[in-house]
């Protein structure tokens, strides 16, 4: 069958069209996004604006018709932290449904962090044996570990790129003393969940999904998205502590030269390289392997799951 998943982020609202049965992965056919930023779109009060609601429903109307010009049979629609969080929420939800049709399920923090664990088990398999994940989003940090499909731990913080570059680092270059208060409220927030993940003990593989962590792997001279999908892309935390510096003196048009930095993206790119950076030293990992898949992948293979074999 053919599927689509519509994610309705802190950043982009993104239609994943895939070519999908039972006990198979999933098919890329065909992607369509739009650059929302939502979390952008608050007011003061953290409610979603009557503008941004109205630009969310026309780019949820974009991309369901998106899905069904690809044949889409099922589309899965899901939001994460940006719409969560706002505090017109079920307003907004029902306002969606209301023009759309479309039911928009708003996933927990937990629930983000452990489908995109599951996404991360699938492409690396059981080889890898425990598997520590994190995940940068626009609105939050995933953490998650374990074993299996279903991590023992996993929790998600507040920590997102363009959430704190938004609250944090107004200036551009950022201002020096924006950038260490910054790496202090990181740390702190990370620090306070490292012990829910230590009493299980090292990991054998640390992997990183998300588009901040793709670009900072991409700068730190891991190859670009041309090279194909199974080359393996690396990140280390020395290559991280080489860049901070240097990222948080540069603009916003000089960090959207960067190779693989995109220029919607480039605001965000010193934040997140300060939570990527505060996570991986916090939790002693040296080095981390990018994966492919994420969360739009574990919401598919979780729906596939579920789906009568033959």
């Amino acid at each position: 069958m053919r599927l689509g998943v519509l994610d309705v982020g802190s950043n982009t609202v993104h239609l994943l069209v895939v070519d999908a049965h039972h006990g198979a992965r999933p098919l890329p056919a065909h992607s369509h996004k739009a650059e929302l930023r939502l979390a952008e779109l608050l007011d003061e009060h953290g409610a979603i604006a009557p503008d941004g609601v109205e630009r969310l429903i026309a780019t949820v109307v974009d991309a369901l018709q998106a899905a069904e010009d690809k044949g889409c049979e099922e589309v899965l629609p899901f939001a994460t932290s940006a719409v969560r969080e706002a505090t017109n929420a079920d307003a907004v939800l029902a306002r969606i449904k209301e023009v759309t049709g479309v039911d928009l399920q708003v996933l927990t923090g937990e629930e983000e962090a452990r489908l995109t664990f599951l996404a991360a088990r699938r492409w690396f398999g059981w080889s890898s044996g425990k598997l520590l994940l994190l995940d940068i989003g626009g609105g939050s940090l995933e953490i998650a570990y374990g074993m299996d499909e279903e991590p023992d731990a996993a929790v998600s913080l507040p920590l997102g790129a363009g959430r704190l570059t938004a609250g944090w680092l107004p200036g551009d270059p950022a201002d020096a003393a924006d950038v260490k208060a910054l790496r202090r409220h990181v740390r702190a927030q990370i620090a306070r969940t490292v012990g829910e993940f230590t009493r299980f003990g090292k990991p054998d593989h640390v992997v990183a999904t998300s588009k901040t962590f793709k670009q900072l792997a991409r700068i730190a001279g891991a190859p670009g998205s041309g090279e194909g999908l199974y080359v393996q892309r690396d990140l280390s935390r020395r290559s991280l502590e080489e860049w901070v510096p240097k990222l948080s003196v540069m603009t916003v048009q000089e960090r959207a030269s960067l190779p693989g930095v995109s220029e919607g993206r480039a605001s965000q790119l010193l934040a997140g390289a300060l939570v990527a950076e505060g996570a991986m030293d916090l939790f002693g990992v040296d080095d981390l392997e990018i994966c492919p898949w994420a969360l739009r992948e574990g919401v598919i293979l979780r729906r596939l799951d579920h789906l009568p074999e033959g």
